[in-house]
């Protein structure tokens, strides 16, 4: 008998037919001799409204209050879930986060799992029930209700089945597993059987929307295997596991591409020991991630360095006036911005062992006119921040030219 972590996202569980479709599959995983975990997300579009009822309360609302506010949509559909799984003629409990318990830190709106009380869900499972753990949420130390941000729901489920030792994680979606890209982009995209943690949580962060990048670090950290499969077919998806030979083998595993990056240049910096710590350590102190950095020396009189750098949009929008207020105090001529930009990666676990290959993709950008702004690197992944207006032409050139559409 294996403990299985089944997880559905908001749109596995959009309409109480859907509901009911994830009791009839929760149930046939049961009867076939498992013990079942579900862990559900709010019903898709749910926690917008909430939000955005806070919104209309208040122009910018308590972070606390939001997360009693949008934690109130997992509550919903895990009770909805267990009510489905009990018509069908099964047994199931819902529970929430503080009834598990999942201990998370105070960051409230984008809170971090510290531990997980297992013994609720055991119990459930013991008595022949489904349990139906709300995603997404957590209690602090104080007992004040958190919520894990974006996707948490994800890593709810990967962090249950490293809690209770389950056998596997299984991740429901709208997709029947990891693309080698963006297939709606384009077409020859492939579905990938197995793919790395590594190689997963590059893709993750690079800007593929398939899991929840804090979920691949749980995954890979405690050893627990994640299967990405469609709520709509029966079809193998993708399994995310440790990597091994075979998957070491492959080049490059995956195209991906971020649209939600910005490009700040700061133009004319004193070029002098100093400087660079002194402006990305007050940018940091901000909690402003940056990303790419190029710094460039142009001479004359007196050397003078342009730095240029990425952060995310929405970091743009509330740094751009602490940003040229630290530019001004290191002596800066001008602050310009650049939101018109994309990044595109390439990643694959075999970068470790074959030469060449980000020349490959430079050449590759070079023979379709595309103009490479920035460029950062890892052991497994090289990222190119291009004009936004060549993204589709880039994502297909580069697929293509690596190997990675339809096997024939």
């Amino acid at each position: 008998m294996a403990l299985i972590v089944q997880k559905f996202g908001g749109t596995s569980v959009g309409s109480i037919e859907r509901i009911r479709n994830v009791a009839r599959r929760a149930l046939a995983t049961q009867r076939a001799g498992n013990d079942v975990v579900l862990i559900v997300s709010a019903m898709s579009g749910e926690t917008n409204r909430l939000l955005g009822l806070a919104h209309e309360v208040t122009g910018v609302p308590d972070a606390r209050e939001m997360d009693v506010i949008a934690s109130t949509g997992e509550q919903i559909s895990s009770a909805l879930m267990a009510l489905a799984i009990q018509n069908e003629g099964g047994q199931a409990r819902s529970l929430l986060g503080h009834q598990v318990k999942i201990l998370t830190d105070g960051a409230f709106t984008k809170a971090r799992i510290k531990t997980i009380e297992g013994s609720k869900i055991f119990d459930t499972v013991r008595k022949g029930q489904i349990a139906v753990v709300a995603g997404f949420q957590g209690v602090n130390e104080h007992g004040d209700i958190t919520t894990l941000g974006r996707g948490g729901s994800d890593t709810t489920g990967v962090a249950v089945a490293a809690a209770i030792g389950a056998t596997a994680c299984e991740i429901y979606t709208d997709v029947d597993g990891v693309y080698t890209t963006d297939p709606n982009i384009c077409p020859s995209a492939r579905k990938i059987d197995r793919i790395s943690f590594e190689e997963m949580l590059e893709l993750a962060s690079l800007g593929a929307k398939v899991l929840q990048i804090r979920s691949v670090e749980i995954a890979m950290k405690y050893g627990v295997p994640i299967h990405v499969r469609s709520s709509f077919s029966e079809g193998e998806g993708t399994w995310v596991v440790k990597e091994d030979s075979a998957l070491e083998d492959v080049v490059v595993a995956g195209v991906a591409y971020d649209k939600g990056e910005a490009r700040v240049h700061i133009v004319g910096v004193e070029d002098k020991p100093g400087i660079v710590a002194d402006l990305f350590g007050k940018i940091a102190e901000k909690n402003i991630s940056v990303d790419m950095i190029i710094q460039s020396v142009t001479a004359g009189a007196t050397e003078r360095a342009n730095v240029t750098f990425t952060v995310t949009k929405t970091d743009l929008v509330r740094a751009k006036p602490f940003i040229e207020e630290v530019a001004k105090g290191i002596g800066a001529r001008e602050v310009r911005y650049d939101e018109d930009v994309v990044k595109v990666s390439i990643v694959g676990l075999g970068m470790r062992s074959h030469a060449g290959i980000a020349a490959k993709m430079f050449r590759i950008l070079a023979g379709e006119n595309i103009n490479i702004q920035a460029i950062s690197t890892s052991e497994i992944k090289v990222s190119c921040l291009i004009a936004a207006k060549y993204t589709e032409l880039a994502v297909r050139t580069l697929h293509d030219a690596f190997g990675l559409g339809q096997k024939k």
